[in-house]
């Protein structure tokens, strides 16, 4: 019995777990009547566990109506009397003693069916063991008493009463885990949807950024770089990766850098710096980050996340605009002081000419006529910049201008041993403006590249296309050249190289460049000469 016992119970597992299985591996859709498929399914089982009964004295007992109890404690009544049914049936034709079975088998269902109505609200497992103890209660009553079936063996009855207790507690067992698991499983599912979602957000936001997103980590080491890096340095991620990050920040922000990282480390607090970074086309791009620690479970700093955003040109945007401001306070200087020298200055200038012409043998009166000569040109300077300029646009070659500054000042360049050479590709180069003012820039800048040559050479002088429509002029000469950190600061007011220069002079070719919409820049190196480059656009 003891092994008819193990067989029932090992093929009843079986049976439950099977389908049980089956669903976990096979994403199946939900069944329609899924209560009618359930209680047909159980009732296969019950056919089975019938057929595995165990005979004594022409009685057969099998644990069949533990799928009935099982059945009813998680799908209700209506799949319990489809088991129930086949259940019935298959012992009825299997073997005799018909009125025990069938009587049983009513007051069961019965019994079940109010059971289910009063312990809706309960878990199925809480279910499963009032369902178990009523069917103890009514074998107890209707077999041993009423039908007098082994009334005087209740060993028989007890190990009768394990043996379903077992069956019911292996089902329970299997359909929980599986409840569970199933649960569990469903959670992971939608956990893993949701990273994956946020993943995508992010990853989305990260690759279609503008902003420089990098991770460092414990190590000051870089795990990961954005692809916007590409868009904004050339380098592809990969490229970065394989090199250290100092490699690429401008030597004199390297330290800098280093330090404020250390600082996040120590301190874990946020930070914001300004550096540059290295362009693949060897320039540098102006970077504003934010770095922000990531605290780990032991509330260490285990990465510090830096967004950076390009302001190369905002940089310019500020230069030119501070600029601007420049031009326009020593504009209003101008207007102011101009006026108030110049009175005051004649009148000086007046008296050292008539003093010098009656004490022609004091030898001081031409140096005061130089330098009040000097503080005339310094106050013309300022009236130009201050007082509006009436300008009147007309169409102008500008091979014919370039022509006419070299012709005028071709005595001064003989003097100094130096040869202008002007290479045109062009006949004609027309734009828009103002024939005097442009004048005025070439005439500066050709005297400030003969001042630069105190030993003579040659000024080459370029008039070319761009590749827009505009008009490229290109003075290179042979002088002392500009040291590079002092180029950005050219156009300055005030700011000059000479010993006895004003800078105005560039500053006034920079207000006047501007107001033709056009542009000018400067390349130079030590002892090698200073290249200027002057862009204008072209007339339609």
């Amino acid at each position: 019995m003891l092994l008819d016992y193990i067989i029932n119970l090992s093929i009843f597992s079986l049976m439950v777990s099977t389908p049980l299985v089956i669903r976990s591996f096979i994403n199946l859709k939900p069944l329609k009547q899924v209560d009618f498929w359930v209680g047909l399914y159980g009732g296969i089982v019950s056919v089975i566990l019938v057929a595995l009964s165990i005979h004594q004295n022409g009685y057969s007992y099998d644990i069949r109506y533990a799928p009935v109890i099982l059945i009813f404690a998680y799908l209700g009544p209506v799949p319990g009397f489809i088991t129930g049914i086949f259940a019935l049936t298959t012992r009825l034709l299997s073997s005799g003693q018909w009125p025990p079975a069938i009587i049983g088998w009513i007051i069961i269902m019965t019994v079940f069916s109010l059971i289910h109505f009063y312990t809706k609200r309960l878990t199925p497992v809480k279910k499963c063991i009032i369902l178990y103890g009523s069917y103890i209660l009514i074998y107890v009553i209707t077999v041993p008493i009423i039908f007098n079936v082994f009334r005087d063996k209740p060993f028989f009855h007890l190990q009768y009463f394990l043996f379903v207790m077992l069956g019911v507690i292996i089902g329970v067992l299997l359909i929980e885990s599986y409840v569970k698991l199933y649960r569990l499983n469903n959670r992971l599912s939608d956990t893993y949807k949701m990273v994956e979602a946020s993943e995508s957000k992010y990853r989305l936001i990260a690759e279609n950024t503008s902003d420089l997103i990098m991770v460092m980590d414990n190590e000051q080491s870089i795990s990961y770089f954005s692809p916007s890096h590409e868009l904004v340095l050339g380098f592809k991620s990969c490229e970065l990766e394989k090199s250290e990050l100092s490699r690429f920040i401008h030597p004199d922000d390297v330290t800098m850098f280093r330090h404020t990282i250390i600082r996040m480390f120590e301190h874990k607090e946020s930070q914001s710096m300004e550096f540059r970074l290295k362009h693949k086309e060897e320039r540098w791009i102006e970077l504003e980050s934010r770095c922000m620690p990531v605290r780990g479970e032991k509330e260490e700093i285990e990465n510090i996340v830096i967004i950076s955003r390009d302001i190369s040109e905002r940089k310019k945007s500020e230069e030119a605009l501070l600029q601007s401001e420049k031009l326009s306070i020593v504009g209003e200087l101008a207007a102011g002081v101009a006026h108030e020298i110049r009175n005051p200055l004649t009148t000086i200038k007046g008296f050292v000419q008539l003093y010098k012409a009656d004490n022609s043998s004091i030898e001081y009166s031409d140096l005061l006529l130089s330098e009040l000569e000097r503080i005339d040109s310094i106050t013309s300077g300022l009236l130009t910049l201050g007082k509006p300029q009436a300008i009147q646009l007309n169409r102008t070659n500008v091979r014919v201008l370039i022509e006419d500054t070299l012709d005028l000042l071709s005595p001064q360049a003989l003097l100094n041993n130096i040869q202008f050479n002007l290479k045109v590709e062009e006949s004609a180069f027309i734009i828009t403006g103002e024939n005097n003012q442009l004048k005025q820039v070439f005439l500066n800048l050709l005297k400030n590249a003969i001042e630069a040559m105190p030993n003579g050479g040659d000024i080459h002088v370029n008039l070319r296309k761009g590749l827009v429509d505009e008009c490229i002029i290109s003075i290179q000469d042979q002088g002392c050249g500009i040291p590079e950190e002092l180029l950005p600061r050219l156009g300055e007011p005030f700011y000059s190289l000479k010993e006895k220069g004003t800078g105005l002079g560039i500053m006034i070719c920079h207000k006047i460049i501007k107001q033709h919409h056009g542009s000018i820049t400067y390349k130079s190196k030590v002892k090698e000469g200073t290249i200027v480059e002057i862009k204008l656009p072209l007339a339609s």
